[in-house]
């Protein structure tokens, strides 16, 4: 049986790339945060997230390119998953990436704000970490969801994404590390910025190389 992993939460750049710039790390318990600039397909982790499409059916940006990377392997399976809703998640195999698997999730198109887009973006970024801790999974590396084709403002989507990482990492969970694969400068210098606005606010969050 497929499980599809969904919560509600009350409460950029999905492209390909590969990146020069410094990472940037922060230490919350005994986990870390990673901002990197570069390429999600590339990744030697236990499990990368697809900012995926309601379909699974693959598409343009860092859906395109992990279908590509990975083969149809991964396609084959998400056709007997059958879809997946806008702020659940649902898992994979890798196929031919260094990922042993890949969390397909689906984040909102950007409609003004209005729309419950905050809701489901957290629930996006808070269903692929539940997703990854019921698999044992300790390593995983995420795109900017939502902030390409889908328009959702970079410098909202990062606040959510780092607060939802932050707040899985506080809790009890497999996971020791979540890097966040950036595309292109802007991308990399609102998270950079969000990042060390959190941190600067919350003692328990130390950063490492600002």
């Amino acid at each position: 049986m497929v499980k599809i992993y969904k919560t509600v939460v009350t409460v950029n750049n999905e492209q390909e790339g590969g990146g020069i710039r410094k990472p940037m790390k922060a230490k919350i318990n005994k986990s870390t945060l990673e901002l990197v600039d570069g390429d999600i397909t590339r990744e030697d982790v236990d499990a990368i997230v697809n900012a995926a499409n309601s379909t699974l059916l693959g598409g343009g940006g860092v859906d395109g390119a992990i279908h590509r990377a990975g083969g149809p392997a991964i396609l084959e399976e998400c056709k007997k998953i059958g879809g997946c809703p806008t702020g659940e998640a649902v898992i994979t195999g890798g196929g031919n990436l260094k990922a042993r698997f890949v969390i397909h999730t689906v984040g909102p198109v950007w409609r003004g704000g209005n729309a419950g887009e905050a809701r489901l973006l957290a629930s996006a970024y808070k269903n692929s970490l539940r997703a990854a801790k019921e698999k044992g999974i300790k390593s995983i590396s995420f795109p900017s969801i939502s902030t390409g084709a889908y328009g959702y403002p970079i410098a909202d989507a990062a606040q959510i994404a780092l607060a939802m990482s932050i707040e899985h990492l506080k809790g009890i969970t497999s996971v020791e590390k979540v890097r966040f694969v950036l595309f292109g400068e802007s991308a990399y210098r609102a998270y950079q910025k969000t990042l060390t606005s959190i941190a600067k606010d919350d003692p328990s969050i130390s950063v490492v190389n600002p």
